[in-house]
């Protein structure tokens, strides 16, 4: 019986202990910032010819996931002319928005909905699985919605996120990266091939955190779910570029 109950103390000391060390870790990747150096904008290459006019994005939030939804300039239909070229016409009537994700394959592209969780993809976003991108095209998106962040960039930071952002996609050096062939959630979306592997650590919104930094946004050091992401941004970029 003494043995039972030791054996119990110290389980419910571990959970304590693992529970504090993941809300210091949660903690410190939020209020720690990155890049350290708060400068804001940082130099790189930006897409040639791209207006030096400014563009708002937006950064689109579930309680798990986060999205970048990029206005339909002509900067945006010139990179990504190749999810036109491969069926999806990104210059259909009504799209105003291209609303771009990082994420597991497994989980990413057999989950369109929360009704659709299945074990299998679910355990494979908890150790490590292949990526890919997901590409929508969307019409009219409200920015008062909780879900909706407006984030104002500058001329240069809108040309490296582009320049970032297609990075993202596996098979450049190949002409073009080639869609995926499964069954996307609906018709006006596409999944492809991405670089890097997912894991639970390093996910969806640290991928989302460090597009908005090739930008010159300021994050957390770590932001694994959308809250932290935002959190952070409240923290340190809410001047910038009036994110």
């Amino acid at each position: 019986m003494r043995k039972a109950f030791g054996f119990i103390r110290r389980l419910a000391w571990g959970t304590i202990g693992t529970i504090l060390v993941i809300a210091i870790a949660l903690g410190l990747g939020t209020i720690v910032p990155r890049p350290f150096s708060l400068a804001g904008v940082r130099p790189g290459a930006s897409l040639g010819g791209e207006s030096t006019e400014g563009q708002t994005i937006l950064l689109l939030s579930n309680p798990i996931h986060t999205d970048i939804a990029l206005p339909m300039t002509d900067a945006v239909l010139q990179t990504f002319g190749f999810v036109s070229d491969n069926g999806l016409g990104l210059d259909y009537p009504g799209v105003e928005w291209l609303v771009v994700g990082w994420g597991g394959e497994a989980f990413y592209t057999q989950t369109p909905t929360w009704t659709d969780v299945k074990l299998g993809p679910v355990l494979s976003s908890l150790t490590l699985d292949r990526s890919v991108m997901h590409v929508e095209r969307a019409g009219v998106i409200q920015p008062t919605q909780p879900s909706v962040r407006e984030i104002r960039l500058d001329g240069p930071g809108f040309g490296r996120l582009l320049v970032e952002i297609r990075k993202s996609f596996r098979g450049l050096s190949a002409l073009e990266p080639k869609p995926l062939e499964v069954s996307p959630y609906g018709a006006h979306d596409v999944f492809y091939p991405a670089v890097g592997g997912f894991n639970v650590l390093m996910g969806c919104n640290t991928w989302t955190a460090a597009m908005l930094r090739s930008a010159g946004l300021t994050t957390g050091v770590w932001t694994p779910l959308p809250l932290f992401l935002n959190w952070s941004l409240d923290l340190y970029s809410s001047g910038q570029f009036g994110a």
